[in-house]
């Protein structure tokens, strides 16, 4: 499976910023887009793991559209899909 994110561009000064809206308190950041992107599957795999032994229920991924329509908070924010090291069961 394929999470959505929600990415804030970084500058020369700041970290490019993460969110996962599917997963409440999941965020990451990173040097670069890349490296971002790759904190942000460890982030997912680390909330994924720490939910499933607390024995609570994973939420399915939404669809990007759905997310950026309900959290305009993100808008001019790049949006992708990563996969996390972790299957939901």
């Amino acid at each position: 499976m394929r999470d959505p994110i929600a990415i804030e561009p970084g500058t020369d000064a700041t970290a490019w910023g993460v969110v996962v809206p599917d997963l409440p308190g999941c965020f990451s950041a990173g040097d670069t887009l890349e490296d971002a992107m790759t904190q942000a599957e460890a982030a997912i795999t680390g909330w994924i793991e720490a939910t499933l032994e607390a024995g609570q229920d994973i939420p399915p991924p939404s669809p990007i559209e759905t997310l950026r329509a309900a959290h305009p908070e993100f808008k001019g924010w790049l949006w992708a899909l990563v996969k996390p090291d972790t299957a939901r069961t």
